[in-house]
């Protein structure tokens, strides 16, 4: 999923054009802390009280873009990519899982940004944020030895 899907908001996956600078960035900021509360204000209704620490049933089904709204929500830099589909920012990313109800997060950049080295770190703290929303998290190591965190919702 990307930004400017025309479904109205979108999160940050990592997929899509950087941040833009000055009052774009402050904009960018309300929409995302709009949408989050939002987000908890859904789960307080679906779940009650208790409700708030658990996903909501649509944000498993739509697993990637509530996992990009929660790290977005909590500061984490998205990835971002310029107009010829090239890293330009060091960030996270967030794709759909093969499983449904999942999402992978990867800690990526442009080419000798470093962002391999520092991904475990990083991945850990996107984990932390994740789990803090509700979400669980496994850290693997993929193709190429690169981490990635699986996100699913408690069982």
């Amino acid at each position: 999923m990307s930004e400017g899907t025309g479904r109205g908001f979108e999160p940050a996956t990592g997929d899509g054009p950087g941040p833009g600078p000055g009052p774009a960035a402050a904009g960018r900021e309300a929409e995302v802390r709009t949408a989050y509360e939002g987000l908890l204000q859904i789960r307080r209704l679906v779940g009650g009280p208790a409700g708030a620490s658990v996903p909501a049933p649509w944000e498993v089904r739509q697993a990637p873009r509530a996992v990009a709204l929660a790290l977005e929500a909590a500061g984490v830099p998205p990835s971002a990519l310029d107009a010829e589909g090239r890293r330009t920012r060091t960030g996270y990313r967030v794709t759909a899982s093969a499983e449904p109800g999942r999402a992978e997060v990867t800690w990526l950049g442009a080419p000798g940004s470093g962002a391999a080295e520092e991904e475990q770190d990083r991945l850990t703290e996107c984990a932390g944020v994740l789990e803090r929303a509700g979400w669980v998290c496994l850290l693997y190591r993929g193709p190429r030895r690169r981490r990635f965190l699986e996100v699913e919702p408690p069982r």
